[in-house]
């Protein structure tokens, strides 16, 4: 794997700001790491980064140990935190020309041009830093991180201050970066981890909370299934309770029903049997899921 984490813990007097923290993210894969403000996602990723010392625990970046091995690492890691730092004085290509002469890059002037390409920067190249938008600072701020290719992407809310097209835009190009390298990012938008994430982690309080697909998130949070169903006419909530597995009927109009059942028992050919056998017309039925910002309310409260 790519990235690993065991045990990470980091104190600061009293308070642990992680604690005993562990997940592991591999090559193609994009990670979403979510938490509420102060929950320990920035300073994981600055323990990733080798920009902190852990108080205790292990993290490894490609195999190598942020700890033992700090320079590996950051040869292996492109970063963008949350408060982007940049020159602002110098202009855009500049500054990439800067970035890309740090990390020894031969060919500096194709390699500039194309992450000036790859992150939409081409009407702006010749602009100060200090004269962009918020987003187009972004979009800077990700062409430095990946100006020297790394193996490891970890990005701190990448997407703060884009509007929508910038955005799909972004996303974009995280999910074609994220089907060669490994990905990790936090975000507070819950439909760009829908969008864009194959495995969320989710801190609280300095300790892991979550650490599943997103197909399986659903099951932390409940183990009902809710079915709303809709039918032309009225029907009696005593006749839907003998629809096999449904254990409760909650009435949301005179004609729409939420039936509850276990999550191990799809209901649904029950339900559409049951129209069938009491010559009902059924207008509608939709299984309720929960989504990504359903779960994160339910585990960070």
């Amino acid at each position: 794997m790519s990235v690993k984490v065991e045990g990470l813990t980091k104190i600061y007097g009293a308070q642990k700001a992680v604690d005993g923290v562990n997940f592991e993210a591999n090559k193609g894969q994009v990670l979403g790491f979510l938490g509420p403000n102060g929950a320990g996602k920035t300073t994981t990723m600055k323990i990733l980064t080798c920009f902190i010392p852990q108080s205790a625990g292990k993290a490894y970046v490609c195999g190598f140990d942020t700890a033992k091995d700090p320079m590996e690492v950051r040869k292996r890691i492109g970063y963008l935190p949350e408060h982007n730092p940049l020159y602002k004085d110098m202009y855009v290509k500049e500054y990439l020309h800067f970035i890309a002469g740090l990390h020894k890059i031969p060919n500096r002037k194709s390699r500039v041009e194309e992450m000036i390409e790859m992150t939409g920067l081409t009407r702006e190249q010749k602009k100060l830093i200090g004269a962009l938008s918020k987003g187009y600072r972004q979009r800077v701020g990700l062409a430095q991180a990946m100006m020297h290719n790394p193996e490891v992407l970890i990005l701190d809310e990448p997407t703060s201050g884009l509007d929508p097209n910038q955005l799909a835009e972004i996303r974009k190009l995280i999910a074609d970066i994220g089907k060669e390298k490994t990905v990790l990012f936090s975000t507070h938008i819950m439909q760009e981890v829908q969008a864009l994430c194959d495995w969320v982690v989710i801190i609280n309080k300095g300790k892991i909370v979550a650490n599943n697909n997103i197909d399986s998130l659903q099951q932390l949070v409940s183990g009902e299934m809710v079915v709303t169903v809709e039918f032309q006419t009225k029907v009696k909530e005593s006749e839907l309770l003998k629809i096999k597995g449904v254990k409760e009927v909650k009435a949301v109009s005179n004609h729409r029903y939420q039936l509850v059942a276990d999550l191990k028992d799809d209901i649904r050919s029950d339900v559409f049997r049951f129209a069938v056998d009491h010559n009902l017309i059924l207008l509608g039925m939709n299984q309720e899921v929960f989504s990504v910002e359903d779960v994160f309310q339910q585990l960070t409260k």
